[in-house]
């Protein structure tokens, strides 16, 4: 019978070394869970799952505590920069991988990402006291004078701008996830076989035909997992948000409003918590925003697996 080739031990090493720095990382969010879990209990204990999650009420006075004006800002904001930032982030893609000469390529690529090395107090900075002054004096005003009288549109633009308000904290959040999408974008382009994309302009497709019926339906499930990961990295954003949201505990229907989300009430409640209940129930708030994006990240996780094993075929 043939000799096993015995293992060097240097390997072995290597092999403990590497399980170590893997499954440290499922310690590391256990930890965390735990810790929330842990510090929340409280306030889980007097106000249970549904309540706490459907209640609108934030008042430290009364220590009454509800989660879902915080939701519904972080849901609001997220999505809304989602609408705004995954359209040019496409595009860009496209431009990039389709139509850029190759000397433009380089350049354009590595803005895009310098986009996310930028620290986020930065982008709230500059939101505060650039973007927002031209939001208030310029674009909301024409906003409102467009759609303000236009049926069930018009509620979302009511209300004096402000320039620190859900639209603008949607701006800001739009201008940080774009480079996400568009380099995920942008690689999943490329993986669309050349011979595919020749056969089409063989029969005399235009290459605006080619993007639409080639490139972007051989790539769609690349690009959706690039949009979830967006979506987390929006979901989890603080500094810059809030900076020009406001915080404002109430469900509103107008772009113009200030709103909560639960990033920044964690960011500027937490230091202010001064009995149990309070403390606890931001706790609870971390907890319910770690749930979130626990399950965000599953799900790009999901779309990006399954346009691997799609592109391996």
């Amino acid at each position: 019978m043939p000799r096993t080739a015995k293992k060097n031990p240097v390997d072995n090493i290597f092999s403990l070394v590497t399980a170590a720095a893997s499954f440290s990382v499922i310690l590391l969010i256990i930890g965390i869970l735990y810790v929330l879990v842990s510090e929340s209990s409280l306030a889980i204990g007097k106000f249970g799952i549904w309540k706490f999650l459907s209640s609108t009420d934030w008042d430290p006075v009364k220590e009454s505590f509800g989660a879902l004006t915080n939701i519904y800002g972080t849901a609001f904001t997220t999505l809304l920069s989602l609408v705004i930032a995954i359209p040019v982030a496409i595009g860009i893609a496209i431009f990039v991988t389709e139509i850029s000469p190759n000397f433009l390529k380089g350049p354009i690529g590595a803005a895009v990402e310098l986009l996310a090395a930028i620290p986020s107090i930065i982008y709230g900075m500059w939101g505060l006291f650039t973007l927002s002054p031209i939001m208030s004096n310029h674009i909301e005003p024409f906003l409102k004078k467009i759609f303000g009288a236009v049926p069930l549109v018009g509620i979302l633009f009511q209300g004096t701008p402000m320039g620190i308000d859900i639209l603008t904290a949607s701006m800001i959040l739009s201008i940080m996830i774009i480079p996400f999408t568009a380099s995920i974008s942008r690689d999943s382009f490329n993986l669309t076989p050349s011979v595919v994309k020749e056969s089409a302009y063989a029969i005399g497709a235009t290459k605006w035909e080619v993007v639409k019926n080639v490139v972007i339906p051989y790539s769609k499930l690349g690009v959706f997992g690039g949009v979830v990961l967006s979506l987390g990295r929006a979901l989890g954003e603080t500094m810059a948000v809030a900076f020009v949201l406001g915080n404002n505990h109430r469900i509103t229907t107008s772009l113009f409003d200030a709103a909560a989300t639960i990033t920044v009430t964690l960011a500027n409640e937490f230091a202010e918590a001064d009995t149990d209940i309070y403390l606890s129930s931001l706790f609870y708030l971390a907890l319910v925003l770690f749930v979130m994006s626990f399950i965000t990240l599953a799900i790009a996780k999901f779309f990006l697996l399954r346009a691997e094993k799609k592109y391996s075929r």
